[in-house]
């Protein structure tokens, strides 16, 4: 009896949390906080707030990316925005401090976290589904139809939310410490198991969507010219594009799946990795850290907003503004067709603009062959 209350919880912990980490095995594993473990997240976390606020203020203030593709990706922004935020609460509520939590504060700040990561995914799915209807429509970014953007906008929250509170909503393990995981000590195995077959579908959806997307692109851009070279080259870029978008996501999510995997289906006695987890989720989130660089920065236009706002060097954007308003008699001409050059050169950096590039080509190629 002596050594079990030598072992047991301190004043002001919480009875089920103690029992519940002390069951997974946690308990006793406790180590003190390594200082530059925690320097090294806080630094990630603050680089995607910060990279990630930048972006909704770019396409706040730009009226050009006011359009359906570039609203999903600033709902990608603040769902990524909101799982640093998230990831940073964690940090400042784990270790010793978790002990001290009540189940339903326990539950808020995991759930936080799954809200804001499975939004993140949602995000990338939706703007997946965008640029697959745009590919199938025919039709880049139709404001006529804002009700699909609605639609994927409230779907990827509520689901998320509805995910994230099923567990504070009764699906559990408290009472039930058999069913408990390992990693998650208050969730059910079944709640890990269900959001692992959730999140394995929407890995599997958006592969299949860009794969899609690539195929349909490669062979409109044949269809409209063989023996053009810039269609060959917006094909390549698309693919390169496809690839980062496909490798980042894979490469930041499949561990977090297979460990997640392994919770379920192995003991920690088994698996002792599972005591491992906050690299897994470390991981995760750095997805949200790289996705501002692969959907907002791929467009000079949007680099170009990101970094006048990064550098505050809002004289510039005034001096463009004098330059084309106010151009010369001869030469207003070749200013304005200069300007519109680099405009188009710009846009064709931007993967939603490359698909609609060769959109546009092949349905004006389609339209005249039915003519003739």
């Amino acid at each position: 009896m002596e050594e079990n209350d030598s072992f047991g919880p301190e004043v002001g912990m919480d009875q089920i949390i103690f029992d519940h980490y002390n069951h997974s095995g946690k308990w006793g594993r406790q180590k003190s906080a390594d200082a530059s473990k925690m320097v090294l997240l806080l630094l990630i976390c603050a680089f995607i707030v910060l990279e990630n606020v930048l972006v909704l203020i770019a396409i706040w203030k730009n009226k050009k990316f006011h359009n359906s593709m570039y609203y999903l990706i600033g709902n990608l922004a603040l769902s990524d925005l909101l799982a640093g935020v998230a990831y940073v609460v964690n940090i400042f509520t784990s270790g010793q401090r978790t002990y001290f939590l009540t189940p339903r504060m326990w539950f808020v700040r995991e759930g936080s976290m799954f809200v804001a990561l499975s939004a993140s995914t949602f995000s990338l799915l939706a703007i997946g589904i965008e640029r697959h209807m745009t590919m199938v429509n025919m039709k880049p970014y139709d404001a006529t139809k804002k009700y699909r953007l609605f639609i994927l906008l409230a779907a990827c929250w509520v689901i998320s939310i509805f995910l994230g509170a099923l567990p504070i909503l009764g699906w559990n393990c408290i009472n039930d410490l058999p069913s408990c995981s390992t990693v998650l000590p208050l969730y059910s195995k079944s709640y890990v198991a269900f959001c692992i077959s959730i999140f394995t579908f929407i890995l599997l959806a958006i592969v299949i969507l860009y794969v899609r997307i690539y195929r349909l692109v490669n062979s409109s851009s044949q269809r409209v010219a063989t023996r053009n070279n810039s269609q060959s080259e917006r094909s390549m870029a698309l693919l390169r594009t496809v690839v980062i978008v496909l490798g980042v996501f894979i490469v930041c999510w499949a561990p977090l799946f297979v460990f997640l995997m392994l919770d379920v289906a192995c003991s920690p006695k088994q698996c002792p990795v599972l005591y491992e987890v906050d690299w897994f989720i470390a991981l995760a989130v750095l997805n949200s850290a790289l996705n501002p660089l692969i959907y907002t920065l791929s467009s000079r236009e949007m680099r170009g907003a990101f970094f006048r706002l990064l550098c505050c060097c809002m004289m510039d954007q005034k001096n463009v503004k004098n330059i084309t308003l106010a151009p010369t008699v001869d030469n207003s001409g070749s200013k304005s067709s200069g300007t519109l050059t680099r405009r188009a050169h710009d846009e064709m950096d931007s993967p939603a603009v490359l698909i609609s590039a060769v959109l546009v080509k092949a349905k004006g190629f389609s339209q005249q062959k039915g003519k003739s």
